[in-house]
């Protein structure tokens, strides 16, 4: 939001507008989501190797999370890319986030430290430098929004 002070007759009243552009807060909640979900494919596909290759029981949970765990991977990988830019990581933390795709469950560690580093919120914004300004009526700049 963008908080405007204008002057009538002598008077100031805080106008806010909303900001334009997206919601960067849904990213970090998508990041999180997507976090938990190839954590969720890779346990499963564990979960089928060892049904496959120790027990030699079914190779279903393999055949099964093989491909869910395939295509959460690229969602993680894409997800990570595009909360790195809208979040305004810095490139170690990006590198670490994509790293934390390859080691099993690794993305629930670095999504609990993101958490609560503070990387999953909306970057804070210069509102200063944002403000429109207004004059009453009878200036030239603009109307007071009454």
């Amino acid at each position: 939001m963008i908080n405007v002070l204008t002057a009538r007759h002598s008077a100031q009243r805080e106008v806010t507008l909303p900001m334009p552009g997206p919601d960067r807060s849904t990213i970090g909640r998508t990041f999180a989501m997507v976090a938990l979900i190839e954590a969720f494919t890779w346990a499963g596909l564990l979960v089928g190797m060892f049904l496959k290759y120790v027990t030699e029981t079914t190779d279903a949970g393999v055949w099964l999370f093989g491909r869910l765990h395939g295509a959460a991977f690229i969602a993680y990988v894409l997800v990570t890319i595009v909360a790195s830019r809208r979040l305004w990581w810095p490139g170690k933390t990006a590198v670490i986030a994509l790293l934390a795709g390859v080691p099993p469950l690794a993305t629930l560690i670095f999504e609990r430290w993101a958490s609560r580093a503070g990387r999953l919120q909306a970057p804070a914004r210069d509102t200063a430098t944002q403000a429109v300004p207004t004059t009453s009526k009878r200036g030239t700049a603009g109307s007071d929004f009454s």
